[in-house]
C-alpha cells in the first residue's frame, strides 16, 4: 500500500505573539516544519503534502532554504485559504490522495516526533484489516492538563476524543492523551471527514472529531504510543514560546547524548546547542557554551574552548579553538591553534600548523602553513604563504571606499608591528617590513622596506612641570605689580 503524508502547516501561531508563521519559529537552528519533514522522508513516502495558510510563499522560501545542501523531498504544497480547523486543513490535501493510500497526518508543531515511533503507528494501522486500517498515536502523560483525553469503552474500545474544556470530573482523571497523530486508508479517512462539521464554539472543523464518526461508522480504532518516558516528548506541542523553548532543550538533550555516544567528551552537556550538522573525529572535547551551527566537521583530537560559536566550517586534526573564538565558513588545517577571542569570516582558509592569536579577525583570506597571526591584526582579502609572521596591530587595507583589492604575502616575510598594507600590494618571498610603516608599493623579494619619518631628539627641551597653586598666585601678584609701574 502507497503511503502518502499531509504536514499541516497553516496555523498562524497567535500564541506565539509573532509576526513569523508558527511553522517556521526554529528548533536547532532550522524551521519546526523542517524536522516534521525529515521525519517523514525518512518513511520514503509517494508524496508528502504540506497544508499552507496565507503566509504559503515565505514557508516554501525558508524551507528551500533549511533544506539547501540537502536532498529536498518531493514536496506537493496545499494552500488552505482560511483557517477554519486542523479538519478542514486535512480536507484540502484529500482530493490529492488516493482513496486505496495509506495515509498519514502530521503537524508543523510537533517538531520533534521521529521517524521510528511514525513507523510503529503505521504498522498498527497496517496489522488492521483494510475496511477497519486507522490508528491513532496516544501518549500517557503525568499531567494532561489542556490535552483532549482518549475515551474508551468497558472492553477498552476507543470511542472517541473529549477535549478537556469538555470533560466530566471522571474523564478528566483519564491519563491517556490525544497526539493528533493519525494514520489510516484514505478512504475511511475522507469518509469520516466528510460527516465533520463546526458546530463549536470556535466554528472551526476538528480533525480530532474523524475518531468519533469513524467509531460510528463500524471502524475500530487502533492506538500506538511512543515507547519509554523520554519517547513522550516526541508528541509536545508547540503553541507559545514557553513551548518553544522546552522542545528546544529536548532537542538540545538529544544532540548531546548523539555526541556523547559517538565518544565526544563533553564537559556540560546542558550548555552545548547544535544548530544543524556535525561530526567529530575521536577524542575531541568540547567546553561549554559552544554552538555549532549549519555543516560543522571536526578532527580526530581536537579541543574547542568556552563560548566559542563554529558555523559551516571545518577544523583539521589535532587543532585547538581556544575559548571565545568565532568561526564561519572557515577551513582550519591540522595542528593549528586560533584563538582566544579570535574571528574568522567566511572564506578563510587556514593552513596546517597555523597560529592565529587573541583579537585577530581574518575575511577571505588564505593563510599558508606555519604562518603566525598573534594578536590584534585584521587581513583580509588576502593570500600569505607559508612560514609568515604578521606583527601586532597590522592592517591589510583591502577596501578604497568602493572596491575590494589582494594583498598576496609570499613566503618568510616578516611584517612589524603597526604596520598598513595597502591594497593592491605584492610583497615577495624573504622580505622584511619594518615596523610602523605604511606599505603602498610592490616590495621585491628578500628587501626591507621602510615608511616612517626619522627620529630626531630636541636639545634644551623640557617636559612641562604643572603648577602649584601658590605658584599660580605668586605670577598674578608679580602681573599686578608690573601693570601699575
Amino acid at each position: 500500500m502507497n503511503l502518502e503524508i499531509i504536514i499541516l502547516a497553516g496555523g498562524q501561531g497567535t500564541r506565539m505573539r509573532s509576526n513569523r508563521p508558527k511553522a517556521l519559529h526554529l528548533i536547532g537552528g532550522a524551521p519546526m516544519l523542517h524536522h516534521v519533514i525529515t521525519a517523514a522522508n525518512a518513511l520514503a513516502p509517494q508524496q508528502i503534502h504540506v497544508v499552507v495558510g496565507a503566509h504559503g510563499e515565505r514557508v516554501k522560501a525558508a524551507l528551500k532554504h533549511a533544506h539547501a545542501g540537502e536532498t529536498m523531498p518531493n514536496l506537493n504544497w496545499v494552500a488552505q485559504a482560511a483557517p477554519r480547523g486542523s479538519g478542514h486543513a486535512a480536507q484540502q490535501a484529500m482530493p490529492g490522495v488516493a482513496d486505496a493510500a495509506m495515509v498519514l497526518i502530521l503537524y508543523s508543531d510537533t517538531p520533534l516526533i521521529g521517524a521510528p515511533t511514525l513507523r510503529s503507528l503505521l504498522a498498527a494501522a497496517h496489522a488492521q484489516s483494510e475496511s477497519q486500517s486507522l490508528a491513532l498515536l496516544t501518549a500517557r502523560v503525568e499531567n494532561p492538563t489542556g490535552l483532549g483525553r482518549i475515551v474508551r469503552d468497558a472492553r477498552g474500545k476507543v470511542t472517541g476524543i473529549v477535549e478537556q474544556k469538555d470533560a466530566d470530573s471522571a474523564q478528566q482523571q483519564i491519563r491517556e492523551c490525544n497526539t493528533g497523530v493519525l494514520a489510516g486508508r484514505a478512504d475511511i479517512i475522507k469518509a469520516a471527514l466528510a460527516r465533520v462539521d463546526n458546530r463549536n464554539a470556535a466554528q472551526e472543523f476538528y480533525l480530532t472529531d474523524v475518531i468519533a464518526h469513524a467509531v460510528a461508522a463500524g471502524v475500530e480504532i487502533a492506538t500506538c504510543q511512543p515507547r519509554g518516558a523520554a519517547a513522550v516528548a516526541e508528541t509536545i506541542g508547540v503553541n507559545c514560546s514557553l513551548d518553544l523553548m522546552r522542545a528546544e532543550r529536548i532537542f538540545q538533550a538529544r544532540q548531546a547524548r548523539d555526541l556523547l555516544a559517538q565518544g565526544v567528551r563533553l564537559r556540560d552537556a546542558a550548555r552545548l546547542d547544535v544548530r544543524g550538522r556535525c561530526q567529530f573525529g575521536r577524542d575531541c572535547e568540547v567546553d561549554i557554551n559552544v554552538i555549532l551551527e549549519g555543516a560543522v566537521e571536526v578532527g580526530a583530537q581536537c579541543k574547542i574552548g568556552a563560548n566559542t560559536i563554529v558555523r559551516d566550517s571545518r577544523i583539521g586534526a589535532g587543532s585547538i579553538i581556544e575559548a571565545n573564538c568565532v568561526i564561519e565558513q572557515a577551513v582550519i588545517g591540522a595542528r593549528c591553534v586560533i584563538g582566544p577571542f579570535a574571528r574568522l569570516r567566511p572564506h578563510t582558509q587556514i593552513a596546517a600548523e597555523t597560529r592565529i592569536g587573541n583579537f585577530v579577525e581574518i575575511k577571505q583570506s588564505h593563510i599558508g602553513q606555519g604562518s603566525k597571526i598573534n594578536h590584534l591584526s585584521y587581513v583580509g582579502d588576502s593570500e600569505l604563504g607559508v612560514g609568515v609572521n604578521i606583527g601586532a596591530g597590522v592592517i591589510t587595507c583591502n577596501y578604497d571606499g568602493a572596491n575590494k583589492h589582494r594583498t598576496r604575502i609570499g613566503d618568510d616575510v616578516l611584517i612589524g608591528a603597526n604596520s598598513q598594507l595597502v591594497a593592491p600590494l605584492v610583497i615577495g618571498d624573504g622580505a622584511t617590513i619594518g615596523a610602523g610603516s605604511t606599505i603602498t608599493k610592490n616590495v621585491a623579494a628578500k628587501k626591507l622596506a621602510l615608511s616612517r619619518a626619522r627620529q630626531s631628539t630636541v636639545p634644551g627641551w623640557a617636559r612641562p612641570v604643572k603648577k602649584t597653586r601658590s605658584a599660580e598666585k605668586s605670577a598674578e601678584t608679580t602681573t599686578k605689580k608690573s601693570v601699575k609701574k
